[in-house]
This record gives C-alpha cells, structure tokens and sequence, in this order.
C-alpha cells in the first residue's frame, strides 16, 4: 500500500508527498501495534507481569539509551594542555573503560597499587540498556510458555473468556445467542477433553495413577490448571529472582538498597545512593607517545547515573511489590483449586443464583456435575471468565451447562428404568 501512495504521488513531480505517505504508513503500523488485542486467558496479577512490568522496563531501556547516545553519558575533566580532540578521546575511552569510585575524602591508591583503585571499579553502566531488555523479556517469558501450553489443553481458554467478556456488552438478544453458543462450545470442550487417551502414555499413567495419585494431563481434566500454576510459579522465581540478578550485575549488594533508603528517609537524611551510583568518578588510562607512555588520572562526570539511580531505586521497590503480589495471588489460586468443596461451593453459589437447585436429588447432583462433569479445568475456565467479565456472565453459562448436564443424566436414568444395571452406565459418563 505504501508503495502504491509512493508511486501515485511521483506523478506530481513532488518526493515530499511521497515521504509523507511513507511516514503515515509508518506512525500507522506503530499505532497497528499500540492496539493489538489485549488477551484474556489470565488474571490482573500476570498481566502485571507480562505486561506493565515489561512496558515499564521497555520505557526505562529507551529512557537510558537516549541519554546514552544523544548528549554525553560521561565528562571528564582534562589537563589543561589538552586540545578539544583530546578532551573528545578522553570522554569516549573512559566511557568504554570502566571508571572506579574513590570518596572525596579518601585518598587515592598511588600507581603502584593499581589492584585497588581495579577493586574500586563500576562495570555496569555500559551495559544498563541491554540488562533491562533482557530483564523485560524474562518477565514475558512465562506468559509465552503459558500461551503455548494452554492451546494444547482441548479448551481454547482465550476466546471463551473473549467471548463470555464480549457478551456483557452486546444488546439481550445478540448476548442470549453468544452464551447459548459459548455454552456449547464449552460442552463440546469439555466432551473433548475427556475423549482424548494417549496410548502411549496409559501404560505409565496407570501406574503413576495407582501409585500417586497426582497426575496432570488433559484426560485427568486438570492440564490447564497445572500449566497455569507453572506460570505463577515461574513468574514468582523471576521476580524474587530479578532482584539478585541485580544485585550481581550492580554489585554493591542492591538487594538491601530499598531497606537503605527506607532508613535514610526515616531518619531524615538526605537521600543519595552515591556509593551505588556514583556522579563523579576517576579514569586511568595512558597515552602512547613514541618514546615513552604517558599516564593519565581524570575526574570524570557521569550524568547518567542519576537516571540509573532513580531506575534502579523504582525497580527494586516495583520488584518486590511484585514478587509480593505474585505470591499472595498463587495462594488464592491454589486455595480455589485444590480443594474440592471450594469447587463446590463455587459452582453451588452460581446454581442458587439462577434457581437451578431446588429438590433434593439436585442439590446431590452438583457434587457430580463440578467433579465429573466441569473437573478442574471447567471450574477454571469459569473462574477466569469471572475474573474478566462479571459474575452474571458465569452464572448465565454454570445454569446452561447444569441444563446440558441434566439432560444427559436424565437420558441415562430413563435408560436406567428398562432395567439396566445401574452401575453401568454410572460408569458411562465419566
């Protein structure tokens, strides 16, 4: 298309049109990008993850790599004698060469201890742009891994919760039709999962079954809930392990800097991580004349570090808030998933809400429908819908999967009354 616009424009004789159409094509496919389609196959606390925490640290990369290349990450101050370019040569090598940090109040080592002005480096700062790219893309790791896993599960969790989200908004008659849809399509998901028996793996199965009792897989009903507990709980290791990674990578044990700065503040000193990010330091190098080397010992400025301070102070405190977060979320969600009356209870409170238990032979029927019928993925699905959507959507769908449910019951017990063996087809269903 830009190519046709480019190529229209020539006729008039004028490259400047041309170079707009080029340029609004290209500010166009950026806004494409801006309003992809946001997922709903996850909650707030792994969107806080994958992503706001990784925009936030895109935004610092391109933040800290502006500084860098546009104006001088690093000043040095040079000898009198020098001309201009020297002063240039200076900036540029104790830029790529790694500065060290004495106080002003300390002395400085003399030449022939040169191992301990060596101890005294900073070897970070060069490297920032690229530590927080990478960082970014370990946060969105765990989302990929989940996006792949989970199409493998027999219930396409994305556009279940897109649909069941999309309901909520459309007018009663278009949204009566999209949950009777989405009904059946759950039941079909639901059939399907229990349809599939790997050959290969029964064998094994059979015996880790008799033997533990914990197995995950898509005919246990329970793969998407083991997958997305991986998620958590590689989302969890990330983030706790972000921290340490930083505390390697800047040295100076960063792991303890938020406490630091918490104490300063609350003693009512003046906040300065100047010992972490230092503003002023010092550059040996030498210049080789023909005959003899000449050494050099400058002060030099490094701007940039007051960024690098204020990033680093906002991550560490953003990294434990969600390191926190995760954690307390994994708890919920494995409360809400391991134990069976939570299941119960979830799927109950929905039924009393649409009037769908009212004898007794019903109300034993519901332990059957959440355990047999929706098993853990179901009542997972339900609860992600929940968490995207509202409360009325989920009931709406539990009361059209219970009717589902109890027309196939009600066929097996009518077959039951001709004088079947009732455990038989008890055995059917499952």
């Amino acid at each position: 298309m830009t190519g046709g616009h480019y190529h229209h424009h020539h006729h008039h004789g004028s490259g400047v049109i041309g170079k707009y159409s080029v340029m609004d094509s290209i500010i166009g496919s950026v806004g494409r990008v801006a309003n992809v389609k946001v997922r709903n196959d996850d909650d707030i606390v792994d969107r806080l993850n994958h992503f706001y925490t990784t925009g936030i640290l895109i935004i610092f990369t391109v933040v800290v790599s502006a500084r860098q290349y546009v104006g001088d990450p690093i000043r040095c101050w040079c000898p009198a004698e020098f001309p201009g370019t020297h002063v240039d040569y200076t900036n540029n090598l104790c830029w790529i060469k790694d500065t060290y940090y004495i106080p002003m109040e300390s002395q400085v080592p003399s030449l022939e201890h040169m191992h301990l002005r060596k101890e005294k480096e900073i070897n970070y700062y060069q490297w920032v742009p690229v530590m927080l790219l990478i960082q970014a893309l370990l946060f969105y790791l765990p989302c990929i891994i989940w996006r792949i896993l989970n199409g493998h599960s027999g219930i396409n969790v994305d556009r279940i919760v897109s649909l069941a989200s999309d309901a909520m908004m459309e007018s009663p008659e278009n949204r009566a039709r999209s949950l009777k849809y989405l009904v059946r399509h759950l039941d079909r998901c639901l059939d399907n999962q229990r349809e599939t028996r790997h050959a290969c793996c029964v064998k094994l199965r059979h015996i880790l079954s008799a033997n533990l009792n914990l197995l995950c897989g898509r005919k246990y009903g329970n793969f998407l809930v083991a997958v997305y507990f991986l998620m958590k709980i590689l989302y969890i290791i990330n983030a706790i392990g972000q921290l340490f990674l930083l505390n390697e990578f800047l040295g100076s044990n960063y792991k303890v800097y938020g406490f630091e700065v918490l104490q300063e503040l609350t003693e009512g000193k003046e906040w300065s991580g100047s010992h972490r990010f230092p503003k002023v330091t010092m550059c040996d190098f030498r210049i080789r004349q023909i005959t003899n080397l000449q050494h050099y010992s400058v002060q030099c400025v490094l701007p940039i570090n007051i960024f690098n301070e204020k990033i680093y102070i906002f991550m560490w405190f953003w990294l434990v808030f969600v390191s926190i977060c995760t954690c307390v979320n994994f708890v919920m969600w494995f409360w809400y998933m391991l134990f069976p009356s939570t299941r119960i209870h979830f799927v109950k409170k929905f039924l009393k809400l649409m009037e769908r238990i009212t004898t007794g032979p019903e109300r034993k029927l519901v332990g059957r429908f959440v355990l047999d019928y929706l098993r853990h993925d179901g009542v997972f699905t339900l609860r992600l819908i929940g968490k995207n959507s509202s409360e009325i959507v989920v009931a709406e769908i539990v009361a059209g999967l219970w009717d589902i449910y109890r027309s196939k019951k009600s066929i097996q017990i009518r077959t039951n009354i001709t004088g079947h063996d009732l455990n038989v087809i008890e055995g059917e269903d499952v």
